[in-house]
């Protein structure tokens, strides 16, 4: 077996720039840290708004922080199916031409045109990690997930993702966990 990296299951969630955020809570208002996530200052917050798509909403979806450049809405392709939108599978930040949604929150609603993915499986890796796993920025790998549990899976498509800011950890969303009967403590091995 390989070398083995922490695989996170990443619940939906959404990101919100300044202006998006002081639409939803009102004028000044900056997100509270619920708790630290694995990679460096990200967090959850407390602020949790609805999501809004045609066919229905989704309550109680957590804001990440720090505010980001664009807003972004990150589903499992079952939540984005629920609420009526055709979300694509991207990596983040990639939104352009993306599905729309309404933002509502205790102040104030944001449509936005676009912006609403599936986030495309990820690892990140700092510039050490890539060397010592063998990969680059940018390239597309398998990784074998193997809880022991009988739902032993491959994932194909897991694009590598390299930052100096980034702490090695793969990233699925709850489709692709539940499918492969992911604990909290799930290691991933890169296999091709």
């Amino acid at each position: 077996m390989g070398k083995e990296f922490m695989v996170e299951t990443s619940a939906r969630h959404v990101h919100v720039t300044e202006e998006t955020l002081h639409k939803l809570f009102g004028e000044g208002y900056e997100l509270t840290v619920k708790k630290m996530l694995s990679q460096p200052g990200q967090f959850a917050s407390n602020e949790r708004i609805t999501v809004v798509g045609p066919k229905r909403e989704l309550a109680n979806v957590s804001i990440l922080g720090p505010c980001r450049k664009a807003d972004q809405v990150e589903l499992s392709a079952t939540d984005a199916r629920s609420i009526g939108v055709d979300a694509p599978v991207r990596e983040s930040g990639d939104t352009k031409g993306s599905a729309p949604c309404k933002l509502v929150g205790p102040k104030g609603e944001v449509e936005l045109t676009e912006g609403v993915i599936v986030a495309k499986r990820h690892i990140h890796m700092t510039p050490a990690d890539a060397a010592e796993f063998g990969v680059e920025n940018g390239q597309i790998v398998d990784v074998l997930l193997d809880a022991g549990n009988g739902r032993k899976t491959v994932y194909g498509d897991t694009v590598i993702r390299v930052s100096d800011s980034y702490a090695l950890a793969m990233h699925i969303d709850t489709d692709e966990s539940n499918a492969a009967a992911c604990g909290r403590d799930m290691k991933g091995t890169i296999v091709g």
